[in-house]
């Protein structure tokens, strides 16, 4: 199941964020996923929970936003919403497009935790929670 390794691939990479700032445990993690990535957000969201266990996700809330897939057309410089399943001719020219622009991320956009109080680098740790953007490459 591909949605497995892909929160996997998301604990894991948000464990390390999270450990190496001191943190007690993640709170909510977000992420934006493009319609065309190819991702179930419900076997996603199912994939998520399993993969927290034991970590210090265990049970954070995942929150996933959706992005529309968009093309632009190298001809006429039109951008467009492909839609599911992708359009990908130019509504202007009908001429084929040659470049996604977006719909294809799975990207880390916000964890939530619980910060350490004497985790280095955090300036004014005694705040119960802590913010931050992480990007997934």
């Amino acid at each position: 199941m591909h949605e497995m390794s892909v929160a996997l691939s998301v604990v894991d990479q948000v464990e390390q964020a999270a450990r190496s700032r001191g943190a007690r445990n993640v709170q909510h993690v977000r992420l934006d996923i493009g319609e065309l990535a190819g991702v179930v957000s419900d076997s996603l969201h199912f994939c998520f929970e399993l993969a927290c266990a034991g970590t210090v996700l265990e049970g954070a809330e995942l929150v996933t936003r959706s992005v529309p897939g968009r093309a632009r057309c190298a001809p006429c410089g039109r951008t467009w919403n492909t839609g599911m399943p992708p359009d990908m001719l130019c509504p202007d020219c009908r001429a084929a497009a040659t470049e996604l622009v977006a719909g294809r991320e799975l990207r880390i956009t916000e964890v939530r935790w619980a910060a350490e109080p004497t985790a280095p680098g955090l300036p004014g740790a005694t705040r119960a929670t802590r913010a931050t953007t992480l990007e997934e490459s």
